[in-house]
């Protein structure tokens, strides 16, 4: 290509659209028409100054009239209260139910590790000696000890403001890290599960097993689910980055990405339901046997949720992806 010839043969038409560009009034229907022509020709120019005789100079000055021509015709669609009805009720079951084949396993092997280091910890008393000295285990697990106190020493609501924001952290580092090949989001696991098998296994070597699952059940079902959640969507995300598929990888990762980011702020509402019940519920005077009910029936509540609304969202062809309108240009690039 030329580059002389094309910028003389299309310069015109891009100071005209500059011009419409600038213009602050209302734009008559005819130059909006003029405007919408203009838009779908430069993007042509750019996309053959990009696969022909990419010039840093033209190629900004022509990205940039793409970019605010697009802005012009399109125009900028508000959020509503809508958008966030159909996020909860379409979108994020659809991405969780979804990416279920990452999850579940995820969560399966997670608790698995955990049973086995819990067992591991209760059968060999040296290595619960590595964790701490006698006297702290004994103050740790005896009735009234840290184990239980750390549910009540606190005002509820303090209480599952920072039990929120701590499993947000989780869950959010389990989906940034991701993108590093998956290799962070399973230390992220190993740290929770060790920390869990910690609590199992000194316990149940007290004989306070059922005291310390009385406790852990009502808000942990939940609170680990979405944390398993986000451990699989990380992985996945992660996976991306090794096995695109037919899609390029920048753009696996952009919509694998901005699946993730909706899931987060999915389970942002759902880690809120945790700390209210790790707040209120866990440290209750209710009998055990409520307070575990009340866990379970919160968990049976996001399965049904997600199985039901995410999966009736799938099989309708919901990609929880944004919408096309709101995506960035993908430029045609020509042969």
């Amino acid at each position: 290509m030329d580059l002389d010839v094309f910028v003389t043969a299309h310069g015109a038409e891009w100071d005209r659209l500059e011009t419409l560009l600038r213009r602050k009034r209302r734009l008559t229907g005819a130059e909006a028409d003029e405007l919408v022509a203009l838009y779908q020709r430069t993007t042509t120019h750019l996309s053959l100054l990009l696969s022909s005789a990419p010039d840093p100079a033209l190629t900004g000055r022509l990205t940039s009239l793409v970019a605010r021509a697009r802005s012009k015709v399109t125009g900028a669609r508000p959020s509503s209260w809508r958008d966030a009805a159909r996020f909860f009720t379409t979108s994020f079951p659809a991405a969780v139910y979804r990416l279920r084949r990452w999850w579940i396993p995820t969560a399966v092997l997670s608790l698995t590790v955990a049973a086995l280091m819990a067992w591991w910890i209760a059968a060999h008393p040296e290595v619960q000696s590595t964790l701490g000295a006698p006297q702290q285990l004994r103050e740790m697990t005896r009735p009234g000890g840290e184990y239980e106190a750390y549910y009540s020493n606190h005002p509820a609501a303090a209480f599952a403001a920072q039990v929120w924001t701590n499993n947000a952290q989780a869950v959010a580092l389990c989906l940034v890290l991701g993108a590093f090949l998956g290799l962070p989001v399973l230390w992220v696991l190993f740290q929770n599960m060790l920390n869990l098998a910690a609590g199992l296994g000194l316990m149940s070597s007290a004989g306070r097993l059922d005291t310390f699952l009385g406790l852990l059940i009502p808000h942990g079902l939940l609170e680990l689910t979405a944390v398993f959640v986000a451990a699989g969507i990380g992985l996945r995300l992660g996976w991306t980055v090794i096995d695109p598929g037919p899609r390029t990888r920048r753009t696996a990762l952009a919509e694998e990405g901005r699946t993730a980011l909706g899931v987060a702020v999915g389970l942002a509402a759902v880690l809120f339901v945790s700390g209210l019940l790790e707040g209120f519920v866990t440290p209750s005077a209710l009998p055990t046997w409520a307070r575990i009910t009340l866990g379970v029936l919160a968990e049976l509540a996001f399965l049904t949720y997600v199985y039901v609304l995410g999966g009736r969202a799938a099989r309708a062809g919901e990609t929880a992806d944004v919408d096309t309108s709101d995506r960035a240009a993908q430029l045609p690039t020509a042969a």
